[in-house]
This record gives C-alpha cells, sequence and structure tokens, in this order.
C-alpha cells in the first residue's frame, strides 16, 4: 500500500472509532485493516494507537499523525471537489482549430451568440488547412474535413456534409471549352489545393463504377477561398464546396460542369480527443454546433445553376 492510502486508512481508523467500522467503510476485513495499521506503526518507527477491548486511543506521536493525515485528505478532497466543478462549469479557455475558408464563414458567426450564453469562456481559435497535432498542441476540438482525419484514437463526430461538385467561370468556358466527361478534365487547367492532397485526388462514379482522376494545372494554393477567387477569375476548373460556391452560381458568375459527378463523400467533423472525463466546455460547444447543422446544415445546397 502506497503512503497516501496508508494515511486515509489510519485517518479513517481514528475517525471511526474502531478498526471494525473502518473495515466497513472501506470495504475491507478488519484484520486486513489491524495489519495495514501495524505495519504503518512499524514503517514509522512510532506507536500510534492503543488498542482496548472497547475502543481504540491515539498515543501522542498517533494524534499528531492523525491532524496531518486530515489536512492532507481535507487538501485532496478540495483539490478533487475543484477539478469536478470546474469541469461542470464553462468557462477557462476553449481551443479550437477549424478549416479556413468554411470556419470563416460558417464558424465564426455563431461565436458571438454562444459566448453570450458562457461569459465565463474564452476562444482561442486557429484558422488553417494545415495538418494539425490535437494531443501535441493542446487543441480542444478541430473542425477538419473527412480527409484529414485519420488518428483512430481521436473521437470524430460528423458536423455536415460537404458536397462538392466541378466548377469553373463563364469566361474560361467560353475561351477552353467544356468538357463532357471526366477524362476531359485531362486537357484542362484544374486549379489544387497543396495542404490536403487527397482533395485533388477527383473521383467520379456513375453505372459503369468509379474512377479516380490525379487532376493537375498551374496553380495550386493552401486554402478554398483562395481557390474561390482564382475560379472567379478565370484560372481554370476547379472542384469546390456548394456551401462556397452557391451564391456564385445563383449569379451565374460559376457554371457547374459535369453535374452528373457531384461528390458527396466527405464531410466536415468535431475532433477531440477523447469522450471520457469530457470537460464541459468542450460538450457544450459540440452540442451547439450540431443542433446548428443537423440534421440540415444553416446553407442552401444549391448542386445545380439557375
Amino acid at each position: 500500500m502506497d503512503r497516501a492510502r496508508e494515511m486515509m486508512l489510519f485517518a479513517k481508523v481514528v475517525e471511526e472509532g474502531s478498526f471494525s467500522a473502518a473495515s466497513r467503510a472501506l470495504d475491507l476485513t478488519p484484520s486486513a485493516v489491524s495489519k495495514q495499521i501495524s505495519r504503518l506503526e512499524s514503517r514509522l518507527g512510532a506507536r500510534l494507537i492503543n488498542r482496548t477491548t472497547r475502543r481504540l486511543h491515539l498515543t501522542e506521536a498517533g494524534q499528531q499523525f492523525y491532524d496531518n493525515c486530515a489536512r492532507i485528505n481535507a487538501e485532496i478532497e478540495r483539490a478533487e471537489s475543484e477539478i469536478s466543478d470546474y469541469q461542470e462549469q464553462v468557462r477557462g479557455k476553449l481551443r479550437i482549430s477549424g478549416t479556413t475558408a468554411f470556419t470563416r464563414q460558417h464558424i465564426v458567426p455563431y461565436l458571438t451568440p454562444f459566448l453570450k450564453q458562457y461569459p465565463g469562456l474564452n476562444i482561442h481559435l486557429q484558422l488553417t488547412d494545415s495538418p494539425i497535432d490535437i494531443f501535441g498542441d493542446n487543441w480542444d476540438i478541430a473542425i477538419q474535413l473527412s480527409e484529414q482525419v485519420d488518428d483512430p484514437s481521436l473521437i470524430a463526430r460528423r458536423l455536415a456534409m460537404n458536397t462538392r461538385i466541378i466548377c469553373a467561370s463563364r469566361e474560361y468556358l467560353r475561351a477552353y471549352g467544356t468538357p463532357g466527361m471526366p477524362h476531359d478534365l485531362i486537357d484542362h487547367n484544374c486549379l489544387s489545393v497543396y495542404t490536403v492532397s487527397r482533395f485533388n485526388e477527383w473521383e467520379f462514379t456513375d453505372s459503369e463504377g468509379k474512377e479516380v482522376l490525379q487532376v493537375s494545372g498551374n496553380l495550386e494554393i493552401n486554402t478554398v477561398d483562395a481557390l474561390l477567387e482564382a475560379l472567379l477569375s478565370g484560372a481554370g476548373i476547379a472542384r469546390i464546396a456548394t456551401w462556397l460556391a452557391a451564391s456564385y452560381l445563383e449569379t451565374g458568375e460559376l457554371v457547374q460542369i459535369l453535374p452528373k459527378y457531384t461528390h458527396q463523400q466527405s464531410s466536415f467533423y468535431l475532433v477531440y480527443p477523447t469522450r471520457q472525463h469530457l470537460s464541459r466546455k468542450v460538450r457544450v460547444f459540440v452540442d451547439y454546433l450540431l443542433d446548428l447543422y443537423t440534421p440540415d446544415p444553416p446553407w442552401r445546397c444549391v448542386t445545380t445553376p439557375r
């Protein structure tokens, strides 16, 4: 038995007034409790308790040792109580990492009402499309694409589908023509995002099966909102999410091509280290976003141009 447990057992014997009462409280046998007290006295080289047939009497050394044990036990209980209270209160700093464009457009606007609900909370937000180390950098939660979620030790809760379509500007299509089949893309300038390599593996599925094209072009960008700007400028063709392109499809600034091949195998996930002992600040944020985005996200998933 370690020293902390010995001290707790000794204090319980004193407080209960007998070995038998202490053994019931600790779910041990009276003989086991008696042996542990004897071992403690031997280790300390001092008699702590004078035993009689009716009751226990503390020696002077025993009283001093009990006072210290009781103080330490009280500190342990206070420390545990403070942690339990902290876990159940929504306060402190919530560290969030999120994909750049999606987080900026569809998470940041909802942070203000969330923080008004929990005034004791502060949010530290990082926007990045690069890989992150949730454990090493102590992130409480990350908002990531399914293509970025590759650690099976993490908990991943699906937030919303990330429907993707193939788009280009009218100017580009007038200049270079409109692809009619997936393989036609080989002859076009396809824009890519280099921070997530799987993003550039364009999957096309129809009645004949599935094929994946590794597209290429003369422009690689690290964020999808920058990809959108390049797309609007007529730089090439890109596969882009409907939540980002919807308004431009409606105005006609972008045109969906190959509409038969809408990609719906990607999603946004809320990713965090563990479900056990999850702090309340993380729980309420997860619940808040799931209420907003499920069953339907707060944007129109336009998949065809007007």
